[in-house]
């Protein structure tokens, strides 16, 4: 903590960095820290004022800079460690200076900075203020939800879910919180993703975080989420960038398995089922319950066992499925280890032919019967590919199909996909192949224009790795029963009691929930017996 007097002068030095003693220093920088150039390039186009104090050392010291030009190092009273002050930037430049954005726009940025290493660093108080205002301010007594509070607010941090996990082989670790299905925004600015707690931007990692709420979240929408990976100093290069935000990983298909598990898993044992929400009534993480929702003036934190929670042992978590890589394949398989648990429903009706109704031992729920058939047939459909055993039924005669060159050109790259799925074909002339089978869940009608239908979706979704659960769920979106279709008493009770057996029985497989609940209270303060 702090410059020590005979090194302040050093420390405006071009090249200069504390972060290194010796050459071995440099394949394992822990620190944060200022880029050599960075002390230096302020003073020459500012004012700049430095304070600094070493612990242990009786008085501090101030140095002067402007523009460039020395002030004098100075013997001044200083608290331990060092403050920087900047004013008038790029005032000898005023070329540069038209060049800087509106204040507002300046300070959104500076914000976001301050904002990132406040959830970084819960244990150190954060404090930011604007136009004399104060914006945020965090205690620093180390306790991450309270610091996501401060930043997001309690209506955000009271849906955050603990996430963790480790592998074993590597010793890379997790930990961190994410936001439940129901928190989504419409950009990745609420993403932060730390490397041992230095923000980063990875295009790889923020993936990941999308393939772990795949099939949980409604189109175009993304999640709320801060994660700090631990990873040892000498597998990560944080020198590769000039602004350090994007680094370079020794192992990075590990670090995407990681992260991509960890928060599969905490997302299918922990997300709540939706509830209707009255408007004076709060939104509280309470783990995985479906009494989500308790009157505001009552709502106590959730205590979480150990620090923050259980934690996951992500080296347990089920393998992968289909045509993948080991190593990152988990990303789509569906987790049996850590899986959500509905209640058992008793049917009471159903509405517009759309929706089930059913009563709960915490409420009043409402099902959509087609949601939840897609949910239920998607993971059948994915189960059996995965075992590379699925149920198809044979044509009665082979049934010429013509291809558009897109689509041929899916036939011939994924075809074994395309079978593991019960999909049988041949090579017949060169645009040309002959359907010999097709999955027995396709309804019938023509199984030319399912089986072209799939190839046009495998072909929209390229070469990304959900390309096969795309194929899933058209599958299980087409054959599911549809809205306005009338179900008996036994074959609305046999969907739900199916619905209870899947993974992850809360959303559909595009992400739109299957069920809603009115809550036990909800219901009595709404007829005034509360």
């Amino acid at each position: 903590l702090g410059i020590p007097f005979d090194e302040v002068n050093l420390a405006f030095q071009h090249h200069a960095t504390s972060k290194i003693a010796t050459d071995d220093q440099l394949a394992s920088i822990g620190t944060l820290g200022f880029r050599g150039e960075a002390l230096p390039s302020i003073a020459s186009v500012s004012r700049l004022n430095l304070l600094t104090r070493c612990q242990g050392s009786d008085v501090g010291c101030q140095a002067i800079r402007n523009w460039g030009f020395s002030g004098g190092v100075t013997p001044h009273g200083s608290r331990v460690g060092t403050s920087v002050t900047i004013s008038d930037l790029f005032g000898n430049l005023p070329a540069r200076r038209k060049f800087l954005k509106s204040p507002a726009t300046e300070t959104a940025k500076i914000q976001d900075l301050v904002y990132r290493y406040a959830l970084a660093y819960p244990e150190i108080k954060f404090q930011f203020e604007s136009g004399g205002r104060t914006k945020m301010s965090t205690s620093g007594h180390g306790d991450w939800l309270e610091a996501i509070e401060s930043v997001m607010g309690s209506a955000t941090s009271n849906q955050m879910l603990y996430v963790s996990g480790e592998d074993s082989d590597s010793g890379y670790k997790i930990e961190g919180f994410t936001g439940a299905p129901s928190l989504n925004r419409a950009n990745r600015n609420n993403i932060t993703l730390l490397v041992n707690r230095r923000w980063i931007y990875s295009r790889s990692l923020t993936f990941a975080v999308d393939e772990a709420y795949h099939g949980l979240l409604p189109e175009k929408r993304v999640p709320i989420c801060i994660f700090n990976l631990s990873i040892p100093l000498s597998e990560v290069d944080v020198n590769s960038h000039p602004t350090k935000r994007e680094i370079r990983f020794h192992k990075e298909s590990k670090i995407f398995s990681l992260l991509q598990r960890s928060i599969r898993s905490s997302l299918i044992s922990d997300s709540p089922v939706p509830l209707i929400q009255s408007p004076n009534m709060e939104r509280v993480s309470s783990g995985f319950s479906t009494s989500a929702y308790r009157p505001a003036d009552i709502y106590n934190r959730t205590s979480y066992s150990g620090r923050y929670g259980k934690k996951c042992d992500t080296d347990s978590l089920a393998k992968p499925g289909i045509g993948h890589n080991s190593e990152d394949a988990d990303s789509r398989n569906i987790l049996d280890t850590a899986r959500q648990v509905l209640p058992k429903l008793k049917v009471i009706g159903q509405i517009k032919l759309t929706y089930i109704v059913a009563e709960g031992p915490d409420g009043l729920y409402l099902v959509d019967q087609h949601a939840a058939h897609e949910r239920i047939l998607f993971d059948q459909i994915t189960e059996k590919a995965a075992s590379k055993t699925p149920q198809m039924q044979p044509l009665l005669e082979s049934l010429p199909v013509d291809l558009t060159p897109t689509q041929l050109e899916v036939v011939e790259s994924h075809q074994d996909v395309l079978r593991s799925y019960g999909f049988e074909f041949d090579k017949f002339g060169e645009m040309t192949v002959l359907l010999r089978s097709v999955p027995n869940i396709v309804k019938p009608g023509d199984p030319v224009k399912s089986f072209i239908d799939l190839l046009d979706i495998v072909a929209f979704e390229g070469l990304m790795r959900k390309r096969e659960d795309a194929v899933s769920a058209s599958l299980a979106c087409h054959s599911a029963v549809t809205a306005g279709m009338t179900l008996g008493a036994e074959e609305m009770m046999s969907l739900l009691e199916q619905l209870e057996l899947t993974p992850s029985p809360h959303t559909c497989p595009h992400g739109r929930p299957t069920l809603i609940q009115f809550s036990n209270y909800q219901l009595e303060r709404e007829f005034g017996r509360r």
